[in-house]
């Protein structure tokens, strides 16, 4: 799609929604969006020329010739691709604003730093610090991104389990959707927690279960738990909620796979470098893997058979393939969508590079019911793309959420336009109001 193609379908969804629906928070109407290449996500694969039509924050009907009720919102894709919105990873969108300042930064416990000692808290929901109104939430959805799962984190004075975290929808609503995820850091990076020794760490984990099945007393000079902590690890034994582990080598991946059909624990993996080399293994477990596509160096030693097929390896072994970015995800969970295309670029096939940033997600998850796909009965959470969405040079031209039209601004369009106005000698005695006349 060329730059004029694109400007002139961007005016001509704006000027469909027309500001009515595409303030947040009012009430969603009916939208009618035809003529789109529709990426259903789902059993009906990809819909060409297709229209689908929303009603009550509700996708209400898939198909070709949808008639238009009076009261419809039609909006002509004139052939772009719709998708559902995307999984941003796993991230810390809410918990931190600037991530090397402390006060702004709430996704890790470490209540034992002050004394050495381990401080083993599974009950630390990291959900309850979540701010619906920080800014990193418009820079994500502007781009596609709808919704993340919070992550917590492990850290020094903390121990190997981080926490729950759980799936918020970027649409500025403050309660997390569906059940939390317990986090786990296991391997070489989280040995510092265990004693300097990654063995140690199945030695704690089996010790935590033996607690919360009351082989070990409470009161113990030994237990690690407290009460609200055994309730809490006690929801994901024997077949409860999904417990996502931080792991890279192949030995521990293995040693995982283990354990967790010796507690019957519904495990994921985030990171998974060498996972690949067990693919046949983690299908026959049903173990989701949420990869970092660009993870092709040895970051460490467990990362020395890492490689950017790693995707397109797991996939072809029949595991579900999802993704998670390293680094600053938060500020960066946009980019989401150009590990998908990496991976797609490395053998993943393009229909599962989308399945990652949607429906393989929301299923791991836990919301597969109400999100991940394009269908009817589910949340109207779309996205009109002015290309391909896995490619770096596509944007998103207009993000529905619950079938409202959101704003396509964020802070950082809005300091773009701030400082293209001031630099602008058109438009004198325009400066914003920062800027004083002896200024300009």
């Amino acid at each position: 799609m060329t730059t004029t193609t694109m400007k002139a379908l961007a005016a001509a969804v704006m000027l469909c929604v027309g500001g009515v629906a595409a303030a947040q928070g009012l009430p969603s109407g009916t939208v009618l969006i035809r003529n789109a290449t529709v990426h259903t996500a789902g059993a009906q694969g990809t819909l060409h020329n297709a229209d689908v039509l929303v009603s009550g924050g509700v996708i209400r009907a898939v198909g070709t010739g949808l008639p238009a009720t009076p009261d419809a919102q039609v909006v002509d894709a004139k052939g772009a691709p719709l998708t559902p919105t995307l999984f941003g990873g796993i991230t810390e969108t809410g918990l931190e604003e600037v991530s090397g300042e402390k006060a702004t930064v709430d996704a890790s416990l470490g209540l034992g730093a002050a004394t050495k000692e381990m401080s083993v808290r599974p009950e630390f929901d990291v959900t309850l610090a979540y701010n619906p109104d920080s800014v990193l939430l418009p820079v994500s959805r502007v781009e596609g991104i709808g919704w993340t799962l919070l992550g917590a984190n492990t850290t020094e004075g903390g121990s190997i389990i981080g926490g729950l975290g759980g799936v918020v929808r970027l649409d500025g609503s403050p309660d997390p959707v569906g059940a939390r995820v317990l986090f786990v850091s296991l391997g070489s990076r989280a040995a510092a927690l265990t004693g300097s020794s990654r063995a140690a760490q199945w030695m704690l984990l089996d010790q935590l279960i033996d607690e919360v099945r009351g082989r070990i007393s409470p009161d113990s000079h030994a237990a690690l738990l407290t009460p609200a902590g055994r309730a809490t690890l006690a929801r994901y034994i024997g077949g409860g909620g999904r417990v996502m582990v931080n792991v890279q080598r192949a030995a521990d991946i293995r040693q995982l796979l283990r354990w967790s059909a010796r507690h019957n624990v519904r495990v994921a993996i985030a990171g998974g470098a060498e996972a690949w080399m067990l693919a046949p293994e983690l299908a026959r477990a049903k173990v989701p893997v949420f990869v970092d596509p660009l993870a092709n160096l040895p970051a460490s030693f467990d990362e020395i058979h890492s490689t950017m097929e790693n995707a397109a390896r797991l996939k072809a072994g029949g595991v579900d393939v999802s993704f998670a970015q390293g680094g600053d995800a938060s500020h960066n969970a946009r980019k989401v969508r150009q590990l998908a295309g990496n991976a797609v670029a490395n053998g993943l096939p393009w229909e599962d590079g989308l399945a990652g940033l949607t429906r393989v997600p929301a299923q791991a998850l836990g919301v597969g019911d109400r999100m991940g796909t394009i269908a009817p009965g589910k949340r109207a959470d779309l996205v009109l793309w002015s290309g391909d969405p896995l490619e770096v040079s596509s944007v998103a031209l207009q993000v529905w959420l619950d079938g409202r039209a959101i704003p396509m601004r964020s802070r950082q369009t809005e300091l773009r336009d701030r400082y293209l106005r001031a630099t602008t000698p058109a438009e004198a005695g325009g400066m914003p109001r920062a800027y004083p006349a002896q200024d300009r």
